[in-house]
C-alpha cells in the first residue's frame, strides 16, 4: 500500500479509474468540454485532476483554479450563513420569518383559479425558518427553472410582479416584500418544492445581521476559510480564469450559451443571489466541504459548531419521509428515492431505495452540473465542478459513487 493510500484507505489505482471513465465517456466524445474532481477523505487530497477544456472556443485548457458558475451549490453556503445568525440567538427555527419581514404576515394560500378568479386561504401556520431553510415555505421559482415552464398560476404572478427577474433591480428587502404579495403553492411545512426560499435565506441574512449579504458572506465564510476566489462576480483580473458555459444542443453537441469574457458574472449584480449567485473554484468549495466534514472547523477558523451542523444534515421532511412522498411538481438537483432534506442539504436515507452508497452523507449540485457530497461516516469529501446545462443530462453523482466508494479498502 502506497502512502497516500494509507493516509487515505483508498486505493489510488482504483481511484484513477474517474481518469479512464470521464476521458472515456465524457472528454473524448466531447459530451462535457472540461471537467475537475476532488477527492478528500481524513483531511488528505486522494484525487485531484483538470480535465479538457475550460474554453473551447480560445481552446484553453481547464487550470487547477478555473472559477466556475456553482449556481445552486451557493444554497449550502446560504443556508450556513443564516445558521451561523441561529447560533447567536436571533431566531429559533420554528419562528416565523414575519418576525423580521412584517410584510410576510400578509400570506394566503392558493386554493384554486387564477387572476380575478383565484382562490386563496389563510396559512394554517406562518411560514418559519426551519420552512425557509427546507423548501417548506410553498415558494415556487415562479417556472423559472430549466424545462419548466410558467405552469401555475401563482407562476404567473411571480413573473408579473417580476420577482428575480433579470430587469429588476430589487433590493433583498423589496425582494421579500414581494414575495409577500404572492399566494403560497401550498401549506408552510406540509410539502416540499424547489424554490426560490435559499435567495430568501440570503435575504434574512442581510436583513438580521444588518451587514450586506456579500460582506456577511466574505467576513464569516469565505475569508475564514480561505476562500479567495469565491464571489458574485468574477473580478477583471481573474476573468482569464473564468470557465464558458455550454448546453447540450437536440444534436447532442455543446453550443456556448454563456462566453466568461462577456458573461454578466464579471459585472456586480445588483441582486445578490443566495440561491444561485456564486462563481468559485473546486479549491475553494472542497475548503467549505472540509468545514462541513470536520464538524464546522477548518484550519482553527470555526464558522458552525458541530451540533448546529448535525441538526443541518438530518432529514427535516415531515414524519420522515423522503422526497417521493412530500415532493411535488418537478425539478430538484437530486433524484427523491430514498433522499431526504435537512436545512440546506440533501441527504441519502437508505442506500437500497437510492441505489447508491452512503447512507448519511448530504450534498447537492448546481444548474451547470457541479456536485458535491459530504459523508461524516467515511469522512470523506468530494466535489466535481464542469460547466453544462441543464444538471440532469449525466448522472455525474451516481457515477462518481460508484467509483469512489468502491475505492475504499480501510
Amino acid at each position: 500500500m502506497d502512502a497516500q493510500s494509507q493516509w487515505t484507505g483508498l486505493d489510488a489505482a482504483r481511484l484513477e479509474r474517474i481518469t479512464e471513465h470521464l476521458e472515456r465517456n465524457y472528454i473524448g466524445p466531447q459530451k462535457i468540454a472540461g471537467c475537475q474532481v476532488a477527492v478528500a477523505r481524513h483531511g488528505h487530497i486522494a484525487y485531484q485532476k483538470a480535465f479538457g477544456s475550460m474554453d473551447l472556443e480560445r481552446n484553453k485548457p481547464t487550470r487547477d483554479d478555473t472559477i466556475y458558475r456553482i449556481y445552486s451549490m451557493s444554497k449550502p453556503i446560504t443556508s450556513v450563513a443564516l445558521m451561523t445568525l441561529y447560533e447567536q440567538g436571533y431566531f429559533q427555527l420554528n419562528d416565523p420569518v414575519s418576525r423580521y419581514v412584517p410584510s410576510w404576515k400578509n400570506h394566503r394560500v392558493w386554493i384554486s383559479g387564477e387572476g380575478d378568479d383565484i382562490v386563496t386561504e389563510e396559512p394554517r401556520r406562518p411560514a418559519n425558518f426551519r420552512d425557509v431553510l427546507s423548501h417548506m415555505a410553498g415558494l415556487t421559482y415562479g417556472g423559472g427553472l430549466p424545462g419548466v415552464g410558467v405552469q401555475h398560476p401563482i407562476d404567473r404572478i411571480y413573473r408579473s410582479l417580476k420577482i428575480r427577474s433579470s430587469d429588476t433591480n430589487d433590493t433583498l428587502p423589496e425582494f421579500m416584500d414581494k414575495l409577500s404579495q404572492v399566494p403560497l403553492r401550498y401549506h408552510p411545512g406540509e410539502a416540499w418544492q424547489y424554490s426560490l426560499a435559499s435567495d430568501v435565506c440570503g435575504a434574512l441574512v442581510e436583513i438580521i445581521s444588518g451587514k450586506p449579504f456579500a460582506q456577511y458572506l466574505q467576513e464569516v465564510i469565505f475569508d475564514p476559510l480561505g476562500m479567495k476566489d469565491t464571489a458574485f462576480q468574477v473580478a477583471p483580473d481573474k476573468v482569464d480564469r473564468f470557465a464558458a458555459n455550454y448546453q447540450r444542443g437536440p444534436d447532442k453537441k455543446l453550443k456556448l450559451i454563456d462566453d466568461p469574457v462577456t458573461s454578466n458574472y464579471t459585472k456586480e449584480p445588483a441582486f445578490k443571489s443566495g440561491g444561485g449567485g456564486l462563481t468559485g473554484t473546486i479549491s475553494d468549495y472542497l475548503r467549505f466541504c472540509e468545514m462541513l466534514r470536520r464538524g464546522g472547523e477548518l484550519d482553527g477558523h470555526r464558522v458552525l459548531g458541530p451540533r448546529t451542523l448535525e441538526v443541518m444534515h438530518m432529514n427535516h421532511l415531515p414524519g420522515g419521509k423522503d422526497l417521493t412522498q412530500v415532493a411535488f411538481e418537478g425539478f430538484s438537483e437530486t433524484a427523491n428515492e430514498g433522499v431526504g432534506f435537512g436545512l440546506g442539504f440533501a441527504s441519502t436515507m437508505d442506500q437500497v431505495t437510492t441505489g447508491t452508497l452512503g447512507a448519511g452523507d448530504y450534498y447537492w449540485g448546481g444548474a451547470a452540473s457541479t456536485i458535491f457530497w459530504v459523508d461524516p461516516k467515511e469522512d470523506l469529501s468530494v466535489v466535481f465542478m464542469t460547466q453544462l446545462m441543464p444538471s440532469g443530462t449525466f448522472n455525474f453523482r451516481g457515477q462518481l459513487k460508484s467509483i469512489v466508494y468502491s475505492s475504499i479498502i480501510d
